[in-house]
């Protein structure tokens, strides 16, 4: 027994030194590919942002990295003094390996390698003082959470899911593999919820409805909150401009907002000032720019 508490110990004071300049590191997780865990990676980090606060983004899925076309921003890091200086764009600090690798190269790696790639983000990026810092991991339970688990303390991991059975199967094996290696679970994000017709205004429940809602209760987490299936939601992962950014007045918008609200009261903030839709509208009227 005291030999498993001091192996769990002794990692401690290496994570807590990797980043110092961070305060909240949060995994962006899901069971599965095509749920769209980037896109909702990319909107929250714009709309923590968009309260004020100082918020990173790492593009960790190291095999299919898209967080720079979806947050608008082609063009590769510099450096400094032997350091990488992140990417910016709509106020949030940017890393991938999209820009360090040409874009039709694919990644054959073994798990050392994807350990060493990942600890050169953390280590050798000049995040600076962030609030928050995001990881959009890639799908399943592999290398990269493993490593990433035992590399940085982990404020929490959210999971994105559809609303299927069959997606709802595989969260609930990466939220037992958060739990297994001691990260706190702040929630699950149901996408693709229902599709509402632009023309009638019916709503259909293509990928059925409320199975994260169920899935959150089932294992004794919050549900964080639905976001819809809706062409302005792809149209601005394409775009480089989501939704958040493009349209904040939307309804999508505000649903990712929400649920940036809710992360932030788990992990004990406040809100801070231009929250609302009328300043949330001035902020993106200043130049950001859109590299």
């Amino acid at each position: 027994m005291a030999d498993d508490h001091s192996h769990e110990a002794s990692p401690t004071p290496a994570k807590e030194n990797f980043i110092p300049g961070v305060k909240h590191v949060i995994a962006v997780s899901s069971g599965k590919g095509g749920v769209g865990k980037s896109t909702v990676a990319s909107n929250l980090a714009c709309a923590l942002a968009l309260t004020g606060a100082k918020v990173g983004l790492m593009d960790a899925d190291l095999y299919g990295p898209n967080i720079p076309m979806m947050m608008g921003s082609s063009k590769g890091p510099e450096q400094k003094d032997g350091k990488i200086v992140p990417v910016e764009n709509y106020g949030v600090k940017l890393i991938s390996m999209a820009y360090l690798v040409p874009e039709e190269a694919p990644l054959v790696w073994r798990g050392p390698m994807v350990h060493q790639y990942l600890q050169a983000f953390f280590r050798d990026v000049l995040w600076g003082e962030l609030d928050y810092l995001l990881l959009d991991l890639p799908p399943g339970t592999g290398d990269v959470q493993l490593s990433i688990s035992q590399m940085v303390p982990l404020a929490g991991a959210i999971t994105v899911t559809t609303p299927q059975e069959v997606a709802l199967y595989d969260v609930r094996k990466g939220m037992a593999m958060f739990q297994k290696v001691n990260v706190p679970l702040l929630g699950i994000v149901e996408n693709m919820s229902s599709f509402v017709c632009g023309h009638c205004g019916e709503r259909t429940d293509i990928f059925s409805h409320g199975g994260g809602e169920r899935a959150a209760e089932k294992l004794g987490i919050p549900f964080l909150g639905r976001i819809p299936i809706d062409p302005a939601i792809r149209d601005g992962g394409d775009s480089g401009h989501p939704i958040v950014m493009g349209n904040p007045a939307s309804p999508q918008a505000a649903a990712f907002r929400d649920i940036a609200q809710k992360i932030i009261a788990a992990l004990g903030g406040a809100e801070k000032s231009g929250s609302s839709i009328d300043s949330l509208l001035k902020k993106i009227k200043q130049p950001f720019t859109n590299s």
